[in-house]
């Protein structure tokens, strides 16, 4: 019977991990909290009007061309894991960023089903894609990316009234997916792409793939990856151990092909200590307090949740 127990308690964890809750609200108390940074916000729907966007722009004191902009998909999420506090330490920073949440026009911090569809990519040829843990509709990354560069953007940099120098993009778990989809096939598009916990399992590792024709796709830019984990995560929804005792053999594979492509600088951040879910914040935190210090590719330790505030 205990043994029972503790199985059917590891398969909800990884319910947990894979499906995040569909029914928990978005807070924000950084949207009623004074802080150095000023929110607005931009709404806009997909073409097939399917999905609706609701974006929060985040603005410094002082904003110009120099400027790094950060753009953090799951937005109602990103936006919860802010405080006022942190966004009062980005704002006295050597480079502090421009914050655009790109999220949904939902009252939930997770849109489960918009986000599915929006940050995995097309697989085959077949007219209707599912998802394979949650079985909704899935494989619209291009077009939600294509939205991002050619509707999104130019929008959020009228606002601004800029032309960024320095334009990254973060995400996490179905996000990171996206990240790593548009590096490997739009290294232009971003000059810093963050993947968090990147679900790299996904679709049989179709991702992954990807990376063959990244070097003659680059053309001569060379963007920079962050590629951030938890030691503590499960290579897959499926797994029953944590990577520290059972190696993610995937991630590991893809960081050593990528770190072999010239022109493009990868480097590979572990959180000790970390889960699945806690790495949406504090690699969010993490993400923001490097591109606020204008650097990348700094060398540092292993850092815990607490290592950026």
């Amino acid at each position: 019977m205990g043994r029972l127990i503790s199985l059917a308690l590891l398969l909800m964890a990884q319910a947990a991990v894979a499906k995040p809750a569909p029914d928990q609200l978005m807070d924000a108390p950084v949207l009623r909290e004074a802080s150095a940074y000023r929110f607005s916000t931009l709404e806009l729907e997909s073409a097939d009007g399917a999905r609706h966007y609701r974006i929060w722009l985040g603005q410094p004191p002082a904003v110009s061309d120099a400027s790094p902009v950060a753009y953090l998909l799951d937005g109602n999420a990103a936006m919860a894991a802010l405080d006022s506090q942190g966004l009062n330490q980005l704002a006295q920073s050597a480079s502090p960023p421009v914050l655009v949440a790109v999220g949904y026009a939902t009252p939930l911090r997770i849109e489960r089903n918009a986000r599915t569809f929006d940050y995995t990519p097309r697989v085959g040829s077949a007219v209707e894609q599912r998802d394979p843990l949650t079985a909704v509709p899935s494989g619209g990354a291009d077009v939600f990316l294509d939205l991002l560069s050619g509707n999104i953007r130019p929008q959020v940099n009228q606002r601004l009234g800029i032309t960024p120098q320095r334009q990254l993009l973060w995400g996490h778990s179905y996000g990171g997916l996206l990240v790593l989809h548009a590096l490997l096939t739009r290294p232009q598009a971003f000059d810093d792409y963050a993947a968090a916990s990147p679900s790299l399992w996904w679709n049989q590792g179709v991702v992954s793939a990807e990376s063959q024709a990244l070097a003659q796709r680059l053309n001569g830019s060379r963007p920079r990856l962050l590629l951030m984990r938890g030691d503590l995560e499960p290579a897959s929804p499926a797994s029953v151990s944590p990577s520290k005792e059972a190696s993610d053999t995937a991630f590991k594979t893809l960081v050593g092909s990528l770190q072999q492509v010239h022109g493009l600088q990868v480097r590979q951040q572990t959180f000790a200590g970390l889960g699945h879910g806690p790495m949406l914040p504090a690699s969010l935190r993490y993400t923001l307090q490097m591109l606020s210090q204008g650097s990348h590719a700094r060398q540092s330790g292993s850092p815990s949740s607490s290592s950026v505030q």
